[in-house]
């Protein structure tokens, strides 16, 4: 999934309820946020049109109590609760799981040969396995292997700490290691 994707289209970056001037720090926010939530969100829903439509509620949402979310100890947690909610109450109405495991499995299949084929069949047992992850691991590999954040990044959008997102890291590797009966032996590239 390229940044690319998720470029918002024109100068609309959030909905028409929103026109106007908007503070100055929101916009910030925004803009430096919004292409995460969309891929995160795009892997959740499997669809890109939720996607924008979760995602721009969230945002819309968050200009509604921008001041109250800024007294919260970390507006970033805060937002990313309320876009985790959303999803989470998309995925309720559309009654059926998070498709992340279908959605990382076709876009690693794009541009892929027949001899890669089987090589990506064998990831789709790893996207099932991440999907079983508990919240805060899954977020945290979908966040920094699947959407290729860095782990600041990563830490940064979620409101954690750094240490925080290396050691969901390496409980998520242990987790799939268990589950696959991959041993990865440290430095294998799973840390980042």
């Amino acid at each position: 999934m390229s940044e690319a994707e998720f470029d918002p289209p024109g100068d609309q970056s959030v909905s028409g309820e929103l026109a106007g001037e908007l503070p100055v720090d929101f916009a910030a926010f925004h803009y430096h946020h919004v292409r995460a939530y969309l891929r995160y969100a795009h892997l959740q829903l499997g669809s890109r049109r939720d996607a924008v439509e979760v995602v721009d509620g969230v945002f819309t949402f968050l200009l509604k109590v921008w001041h109250e979310a800024l007294r919260e100890p970390s507006t970033q947690a805060f937002a990313w609760a309320a876009l985790r909610e959303a999803v989470q109450r998309r995925l309720a109405v559309l009654d059926r799981p998070a498709a992340m495991v279908e959605t990382a499995w076709f876009a690693a299949l794009r541009g892929t040969t027949r001899e890669r084929l089987e090589l990506q069949e064998s990831k789709l047992g790893l996207y099932t396995a991440i999907a079983e992850l508990p919240e805060r691991q899954y977020d945290v590999v979908l966040l920094v292997f699947l959407a290729g954040h860095k782990p600041e990044d990563a830490a940064r959008m979620m409101g954690i700490t750094p240490a925080t997102v290396r050691s969901h890291i390496r409980g998520a590797r242990r987790a799939l290691s268990r589950r696959l009966g991959v041993d990865w032996g440290p430095g294998e590239g799973v840390d980042r």
